[in-house]
């Protein structure tokens, strides 16, 4: 996984902590993972300035040796504020298992008992571990909402939320019993602070620039005639209209390991809709063969979509032309080879497209699996995020790559299967 440390917060018993977790790396035949700690102390501050000068002014932790350490140890202190998918709030899971198996729930509960479990196997929390290994129903979590549809999910979801309210109570005395907060140097608390009031000072003086510019600017009559001719002009160089983007539907192009694919998608209210039904996505050879399927047949979910008339119609009268533009060319042949090869191998837009594919196929057909896998707590999602998500102050990821490349093909074959040539 990737050679990162990551600030991360823990609800826990006595209140809110940060802390750094480490997830697994490589150093020759070894893997490791860790978090801020020592021997058998798991260290939690109370605040990013706290947290901010221990790694500054400590190097007798368990996060030293990490090939990450000094590129974390030179941050800002407005850089070790935990991200919000990195906040996990263990007292609230029992009432995350008490509620509805919803997408946000299942991912944020998944998502907290991920980090629990590394928790307990990097502390060696036999209370933690006893917990997850005679829980094997936490395994259907990765699967999203459609794990626990019907009679036989709704027990699922039963037997999850009764092995949580049973069992978490001691987990979570577990995990409150190796925190630790050790004494941190006052005055390099004082300078991580100042720097927190700075980067906030720096996020105000940015809005309200914003908002001066809004306000303050001289106003100027315009020719209304003269701006009406050239707000044209802009629009026709921004924005030319085709039958596709009047009817609010995309042809789109993908491109397999065995086959070239076409088929149609839109969105309705953020929704993915392809053509096709029971999520199942309808792919043709031909853009003619499309054509000729679309002047047929109106039995898929595409259907109801209010102008999918004028498509039928076109269709019939044999003008419809389809027209697939580049950014909905989806190309993934070669992606897991390169994720297996290194970032710098990857093309990004290439990953961000099928990413967008697999995502929208799995949204068709209510499976919240993709977006499981490829959540950051996952190597995968680690891996996807750095390559998408470029940030300096992370270090490159760190081989071999070959589960992270597996995984990829897993969610390849996984939407390969969603597809029913026509």
């Amino acid at each position: 996984m990737a050679g990162d440390i990551v600030p991360i917060e823990l609800g826990l018993t006595d209140g809110d902590l940060v802390t750094l977790w480490a997830p697994r790396w490589r150093e020759g035949d070894d893997e490791w993972e860790a978090f801020l700690g020592h021997e058998e102390d798991l260290y939690g501050f109370e605040s990013v300035a706290e947290l901010a000068a221990f790694i500054r002014t400590n190097d007798d932790n368990d996060l030293v040796d990490h090939p990450a350490w000094k590129v974390v140890a030179g941050l800002s202190a407005a850089e070790l504020e935990p991200d919000e998918n990195f906040s996990f709030d263990l007292v609230g899971v029992p009432e995350l298992a008490a509620g509805d198996p919803d997408t946000l729930t299942i991912s944020e509960l998944e998502d907290t008992l991920n980090m629990v479990r590394n928790i307990g196997e990097v502390c060696e929390l036999a209370p933690v571990l006893k917990f997850f290994g005679s829980n094997p129903a936490f395994g259907a979590l990765p699967s999203g909402t459609s794990a626990f549809q019907g009679r036989d999910g709704e027990e699922l979801w039963t037997q999850i939320g009764s092995a949580i309210a049973k069992g978490w109570d001691d987990v979570l005395d577990a995990v409150d019993g190796v925190i630790a907060t050790p004494e941190v140097d006052a005055e390099a608390v004082s300078v991580a602070e100042a720097e927190l009031v700075a980067a906030d000072e720096n996020t105000v003086d940015i809005d309200d620039a914003a908002d001066e510019s809004d306000t303050d600017d001289e106003f100027v009559p315009l020719d209304l005639d003269e701006s009406d001719d050239d707000n044209e002009v802009e629009d026709d160089d921004e924005f030319e209209e085709t039958f596709w983007t009047s009817v609010g539907v995309d042809p789109i192009k993908i491109i397999t390991s065995s086959e070239t694919y076409f088929t149609l998608r839109c969105y309705l209210d953020d929704d993915a809709i392809f053509l096709g039904r029971q999520g199942l996505i309808s792919v043709f050879s031909s853009e003619r063969a499309l054509a000729r399927y679309l002047a047929d047949n109106s039995d898929h979910d595409l259907s109801q979509i209010s102008t999918y008339d004028d498509i039928r119609v076109a269709a019939v009268d044999g003008s419809l032309d389809i027209e697939v533009t580049d950014e909905n060319v989806y190309v993934l042949p070669g992606l897991a080879d390169d994720l297996a090869g290194g970032p710098k191998q990857v093309d990004a837009d290439q990953l961000d497209l099928a990413v967008e594919l697999f995502t929208d196929a799995a949204d068709f057909a209510d499976d919240d699996s993709v977006e499981s896998t490829l959540a950051v707590s996952t190597p995968l999602g680690w891996y996807v995020s750095f390559v998408l998500e470029p940030d300096p102050t992370r270090m490159a990821p760190s081989a071999p790559f070959d589960d992270e490349a597996e995984s990829w093909r897993e969610l390849e074959r996984a939407f390969e299967a969603r597809l029913r040539p026509e």
